[in-house]
């Protein structure tokens, strides 16, 4: 009669055991904080990346083709960047046909006078901080090779889209060195990223880009000196804390571009906005979309 009695504890036994062990579960259990909301930007193209790992943390039509303006810039200096035997400190002389180009397409411009002569690293700033077409003229016209302009400048260009096959952007092509081109003339916010973030692998790059402004002297037709000062076009720089570059762009096709790099507490968001609605949109999207990479 013992018997059913005994079966009874052992199955209450089990019952209580097995009670113990779900709730200690339950209070092992991690807990996982909710995801922040993904922002909402005015660009019509956008996407930020750990620049650490490579993960996508955020995308908006980032590879759908769009008009990349002065962006176009970043792939310009890497070409520059990418020479062999490259010496930053070699001259170049500022030919007419630099502030004739200007004039023609009413670019934004360094101000390089005709008959100066500024370093490889003086067009550098020259480029990236008011974003000189001038100063791409005369690096396309330095780097490339040819026995005309033309052929130099023509030459340039195939050396960036060269470029952008090694890396992968395949949704990517350059029809000029500075942005100033037609529907040949493209890119979206996943490549310019990755385009960006292998720029941002040259010590030369990331000090230039980071630069809020500089004042460079030159030497004079004359054989004298002046100074140039450029202020970059990237507000970013001093308005938004960790900012490490990288480079603004805006075109009639364009509209407003960005591409921007931040770091924080050892971590690197990279990423672009591409065809935003205005220069303030531009630099508010680029702040929503790093504040969200630090966040996820």
């Amino acid at each position: 009669m013992n018997t059913p009695i005994k079966g009874i504890r052992r199955v209450s036994a089990v019952i209580v055991t097995a009670g113990a062990v779900l709730a200690g579960g339950a209070l092992t259990t991690p807990a996982h904080a909710a995801a922040p909301p993904k922002p909402f930007i005015a660009a019509k193209g956008g996407y930020v990346m750990n620049n650490g790992t490579g993960k996508s943390l955020f995308t908006k039509a980032a590879d759908t083709r769009r008009s990349t303006g002065s962006t176009t810039k970043i792939m310009t200096a890497k070409v520059v960047l990418s020479q062999s035997n490259l010496n930053l400190d070699s001259k170049v002389t500022v030919q007419k046909a630099y502030s004739d180009y200007i004039v023609k397409n009413t670019a934004s411009s360094a101000r390089l006078i005709v008959g100066d002569k500024v370093t490889v690293r003086q067009l550098l700033y020259g480029l990236m901080l008011p974003s000189g077409c001038d100063a791409a003229y005369a690096l396309a016209d330095k780097f490339g090779k040819g026995s005309t302009r033309a052929a130099r400048v023509k030459s340039f260009i195939g050396k960036m889209n060269a470029q952008a096959k090694t890396l992968g952007l395949t949704n990517t092509h350059f029809d000029s060195f500075d942005g100033i081109g037609g529907a040949g003339n493209y890119s979206t916010p996943r490549d310019l990223t990755k385009l960006a973030s292998s720029a941002m692998k040259s010590s030369t790059f990331r000090t230039v880009v980071k630069t809020k402004s500089t004042k460079q002297k030159v030497t004079t037709k004359s054989g004298g000196y002046r100074y140039m000062s450029w202020s970059n076009t990237n507000n970013l720089l001093g308005s938004y804390s960790g900012t490490i570059g990288v480079k603004t762009g805006s075109g009639p096709q364009a509209k407003y571009c960005l591409v921007f790099a931040a770091t924080r507490n050892g971590k690197t968001v990279i990423g672009t906005v591409l065809t935003s609605t205005s220069a303030a949109n531009r630099t508010t999207d680029a702040k929503k979309l790093m504040d969200y990479g630090f966040k996820v």
